[in-house]
């Protein structure tokens, strides 16, 4: 077979000379900080204090989101309300109507079966359920009213991942990615960490880029399976590809590339397309290494539970994304939970018995989070998020269960810029609805701004409109920064 254009891909890439050439070159040459490619969006800086806008104070995020609805009420919003109604028939008053997603009516008072206690100098009250966590409360900034448009969990999960309860939008890693661009030349800048009982609700759709060029979409690392990173290496079966059968791959794969971009201009997919070949290529040095925790010491592997029962499969993933973070990876989301009935927080059944299976998993490895990254003096240019769809209600489903809430559930912040032992926003008496409204666009906003970022100048075009995170809402929550 004639193969046109037989020479490299470095080549081929150079002679486009500019547009979608230069894109890919500078992927190829390993720019250390890819170019936002948006005009109305500043060059960000390498180091720390670069930003688009401002002065940075945060490098680096870690997402921790639990899926399937925690319940506020159970794990940090104390309510005695609950526990001097408990059994009663649940009256807000005022007429007020009462309404639940899957359950009936004739609710009652719930009172939470976990035993709550004040933690740290700031006095934080913490269920039982996170022993671990309640030694790290004044490093933590809690959002105590967060809310949500929906209380259905595709919509929801959307929402505190996109800002928009339908799907079709960049989550905040993929913002995080255009925006602020790599750090490291050998791994992805967004990463995700899914459980290893699946994905969550929406799949994929929680690590999108959306509209915006889809190189920004979260690279799903599986740390529990035999390849990790799928298709990263060959099979052992493939004993025919060797270095130079790979590069005549190669060299037919640019042939191709380049007379399809040649019929298919500004689609974006032919360029992540090139640059995750590119990048898999030094990820196969660099991954290997990362995902490898046999280097660290017994003590580092003990504080996250690493080959520990229930704790390895969760603390195994917070330790790898330590590792990634402190090689380079700009933000990486660790899950809590699969999609379905079961295996999450989506507690309907008896929140005595589920919650806690879930908790013990997550304790543990969220609070060794916190101190291994204040131990390696990381604390201070890392951003650490603890979050979830939605809340759950302050009344019983069935005997003992709790139904979603978007009316009020919980979220904290720890690390750089951040305040810690603080709070902001309330609840009502019932841990029910929010008395000062939190919204994922406020929680998006203050992350943003942590990254040296202006919200409201983070933007895309895109059918029409200069599309952003924070769509046309949010506010950066000055009370939570240090």
């Amino acid at each position: 077979m004639n193969v046109p254009y037989r020479h490299s891909r470095r080549d081929m890439l150079a002679s486009l000379g500019s547009g979608f050439g230069t894109i890919a070159l500078a992927h190829l040459l390993g720019e250390s900080n890819a170019k936002a490619a948006s005009p109305l969006v500043g060059t960000p800086a390498p180091d720390l204090n670069g930003g688009l806008h401002h002065r940075a104070k945060v490098k680096r995020v870690v997402q921790l989101f639990m899926n399937g609805g925690a319940s506020p009420a159970d794990t940090f919003d104390y309510k005695p309300r609950l526990i001097e109604l408990n059994g009663q028939a649940f009256d807000p008053g005022a007429g007020i109507k009462v309404e639940s997603v899957t359950g009936s009516p004739g609710f009652k008072v719930l009172k939470s079966p976990f035993e709550f206690k004040q933690h740290g100098e700031c006095g934080r009250w913490v269920s039982s359920v996170f022993p671990h966590m309640a030694t790290c409360v004044d490093d933590m900034a809690f959002l105590m009213s967060m809310v949500s448009k929906t209380n259905v969990h595709g919509p929801a999960s959307y929402m505190q991942n996109t800002g928009f309860v339908l799907p079709g939008f960049p989550c905040m890693g993929a913002w995080m990615s255009y925006g602020l661009g790599r750090i490291s030349d050998d791994l992805p800048t967004f990463v995700v960490i899914p459980d290893a009982r699946g994905l969550p609700y929406n799949n994929q759709g929680n690590f999108s880029a959306a509209f915006l060029p889809a190189r920004h979409q979260g690279t799903i690392i599986r740390p529990h399976m035999p390849n990790p990173i799928e298709d990263l290496f060959a099979p052992s079966s493939a004993n025919f590809i060797n270095h130079n059968t790979e590069r005549d791959g190669l060299d037919l794969l640019a042939a191709s590339n380049l007379a399809d971009e040649a019929t298919h201009q500004g689609d974006s997919r032919l360029e992540a397309r090139i640059a995750s070949y590119e990048l898999a290529a030094k990820m196969q040095l660099s991954a290997p290494e990362t995902l490898d925790v046999s280097g660290e010491s017994a003590a580092t592997l003990k504080l996250y539970g690493v080959d520990e029962k229930p704790t390895d499969g969760f603390g195994r993933n917070c330790l790898i994304a330590r590792r990634m973070l402190e090689r380079g990876v700009r933000f990486v989301q660790v899950w809590s939970g699969a999609g379905g009935p079961i295996a999450n927080w989506d507690n309907h059944g008896d929140i005595n018995s589920e919650l806690p299976v879930m908790a013990n998993q997550t304790d543990k490895p969220c609070a060794a989070l916190i101190k291994d990254l204040k131990a390696r003096g990381m604390f201070e240019d890392t951003l650490i998020i603890w979050t979830t769809e939605f809340g759950r209600m302050p009344f019983s489903q069935g005997t003992a269960g709790r139904d979603h809430n978007g009316g009020t559930f919980v979220s904290w912040l720890a690390g750089a810029g951040v305040k810690g032992g603080t709070a902001y926003g309330q609840s009502d008496e019932w841990a029910w609805k929010s008395l000062e409204p939190t919204w994922c666009y406020d929680l998006h906003a203050t992350v943003l701004h942590l990254m040296g970022i202006d919200h409201t100048k983070l933007t895309y075009r895109f059918n029409g409109a200069n599309r952003r995170l924070t769509d046309v809402h949010g506010h950066v929550i000055d009370q939570l920064l240090a």
